[in-house]
This record gives C-alpha cells, structure tokens and sequence, in this order.
C-alpha cells in the first residue's frame, strides 16, 4: 500500500511540474508534440490537435515533449514555433513553469490541509486557534528511558500512571506530564501511548542526569492539537506556511550541497526513493491531513532540486538560456547534450548512492 501511495504521489506532482512547461509553452505558441504519463515504452496515445497525449508503461512520472527544445534536433518546418525560436525570457519561463507549478500545488495542498485540520503545537501563532490539544512527543534522547522502551516520536500520551497508582488522563497537558514525571523519579511509570488508531503501554524510568536539577524520561513534549480554518483564512495561512517550507527547504539543500563540497555530507539524513516509500507508509497511518503535509513538502522539494544549475535539471537548463543571452551566441549542440548526458548519470548515481543508504537503515 505505501509503495501505491508513493508512486501515486511521485506521478501527480512530476505530472503537475511537467504541466506547467506545458501550458507555458502552449501560451506563447510553441508546438508541443506529446504529453506522456510514465514513460515509453508506449501503451497509448491519441492526438488531440498537434499534441499526442500517451500513457507508458512505466509509470514513474510524466513528460512533455516540446518542438525544437532538444538542440541536436534541426526543425524542418514551424521554425518560428520551435522553443529555441523564441525570446530567452520566453523559454526560461517555461522552464521556470514546472517550479512555479510544483509551489502552488505545495499551496493548495495546505490550504486544504487547514481546511481539514492541520496539527498545531503550542507556539503556534497563525489565524484561528489550536484546539484539541494532546500531549505528543516530538524527540526522542538517544540511550534515555524513553529510547530504551521504545517510545517513538509522533505518539501521543493517552495516560501516565506510577506504581504509587497515582496518574494522569488524556486531558493533562505537557507541563503537567514533565512535573508528574519529575515528582516520581526513580519510579517505574506506565506509559499508555496511540499512534494513528493504534494504543500500546510501555514502561520506564525517569533517571537524573539528562536535564539539570530533575528527573525525566528523555523526550520532548508539547500540546499539539488541530487548526481548523475557513476557506479564505486557508488559503492565507497555507500561503504563508508554504513560503516558510519553502525557504527551510532551500537551506536545508544549501546546507547539505556545502557539507559535500567540505567533504562533511551525511547521506543518512537524506532519503531515496525506499525511504520516502516509508515515511508515505507512515504518514498515512496518521490521517489525511499528514499525508497532505508530506505530499507538500515532497512538491516543495522537487521545485527547489529543480532549480538547481546542473544539467539535466529545470535550473541547469535555465543557466545555458541566461549564459545564450549574456553571450547572444547558442551553446554547441554537442556541448549541451554531453552536459546533459554527464548531468544525468552523476544524478542516477547519487540516486544511487541515497538508496543504498535507505536499504542500509532497514538492516541497522
């Protein structure tokens, strides 16, 4: 079922990217031969107007074929609606298309999200309030209590009681939980913990020593609830969680790009294509509205890692357009399917590369 979701994921929002170069380049009167689904070999095309729309039988994403773009191609007839016949701010448009559409699917997502209730911790500070607040664990200290009895980040604490019989009910909130823990040091406590619809009990510990002054488990609690807007008020707050997504995002690949270069990257906190295959898996246990928040931040991801300058990529297609009109002369048609070909075989292999690590993890 995770495997389904995710490649129902991947081909939606790659569908959604590739239709943005599409209607780009349908707007200024470039011819578009094909709009595939998946890739060849073929299943099924029928052509309406100039464009063939295919189905292909593997199904990973999608493409759009536009006349002219490839430069080792020579159009014969429709030159003038040929993609490299176009103005250079007119073909990096369309290139910029696909981004443009993978950040406002990323807005839509949320804002539907809000609609249907997104989860809101107790610094939430956007339109409308957090209710229904439960107390959840967000991290886990390695070697702590808590790691130790395998509590896990993402669940919530339904009830907390001590060998003394003394407890607390799903209503208490995370200060009344850390004070709880603190007043029974020493204690073995029973956790009653839900995940999704699933409950489970676990026991532990607070010992001193992780915080100053007091005992715990060694977990990071807070009131996390639901916010729940209206449709105008969504769209505003989606907007807005989007942006900060968006930048938190291109930092973090800024980051990760500049720990390579230093010879510092750390590919297992970077995931392939098994690992996404979990965390939908996960997600999706947890309602709707966590997978509408991965789904968004998987858009937001493909829009920035398309926007990098490298070949093979939106971006490094976008940096020859800009260097053409810098230079007003068109880069060899040679020189650019090479860049493109090298550009494709160092992305296949650091692909590569993060799903070794992502089969790595399974077997830790």
């Amino acid at each position: 079922m995770a495997i389904l979701l995710f490649i129902v994921i991947l081909v939606g929002l790659i569908l959604v990217h590739e239709f943005g170069h599409f209607a780009m380049a349908k707007f200024f009167g470039i011819r578009v031969d094909e709009f595939g689904v998946g890739f060849p070999p073929k299943l099924w095309g029928k052509k309406f107007g100039e464009t063939e729309y295919t189905i292909n039988l593997l199904p990973f994403g999608g493409f759009v074929r536009i006349f002219g773009e490839n430069k080792d191609e020579t159009p014969m007839e429709d030159v003038d609606r040929a993609f490299g016949a176009k103005s250079k701010w007119k073909q990096a448009a369309v290139l910029v298309a696909g981004v443009v559409m993978n950040v406002i699917a990323a807005w839509l997502i949320l804002s539907v999200g809000y609609m249907i209730g997104l989860p809101g911790g107790s610094e939430y500070s956007g339109l409308g309030k957090v209710t229904q607040d439960q107390v959840t664990v967000l991290a886990i200290s390695p070697d702590s209590p808590a790691a130790k009895a395998g509590i896990l980040a993402g669940e919530r604490i339904e009830r907390i009681q001590a060998e003394t019989g003394s407890y607390l009910e799903s209503d208490a909130l995370s200060d009344d939980v850390r004070h709880f823990i603190t007043q029974h040091s020493g204690e073995e406590l029973t956790l009653t913990l839900a995940r999704g619809n699933q409950t489970r009990e676990v026991k532990a510990t607070p010992v001193e020593g992780i915080v100053q002054d007091r005992a715990v488990l060694g977990f990071v609690l807070d009131d996390v609830g639901i916010v729940r807007l209206p449709f105008y008020l969504a769209f505003i707050e989606g907007g807005k969680l989007t942006y900060q997504l968006l930048v938190g995002t291109a930092v973090g690949l800024w980051d990760f790009i500049s720990s390579i270069f230093k010879g510092q990257g750390d590919f297992s906190s970077v995931a392939g294509p098994v690992g996404i295959v979990g965390v939908v898996g996960e997600a999706s246990q947890f309602g709707i509205t966590s997978l509408l928040m991965l789904t968004a931040l998987i858009s937001l991801n493909l829009a920035i890692v398309n926007l990098i300058p490298f070949p093979a990529l939106d971006g490094g297609r976008l940096f020859m357009v800009a260097l053409e009109g810098i230079t007003r002369r068109p880069v060899p048609p040679r020189i650019f399917a090479g860049l493109n070909m090298v550009g494709f075989g160092l992305l296949i292999l650091l692909m590569l590369a993060v799903t070794y690590h992502d089969i790595a993890k399974l077997f830790v």
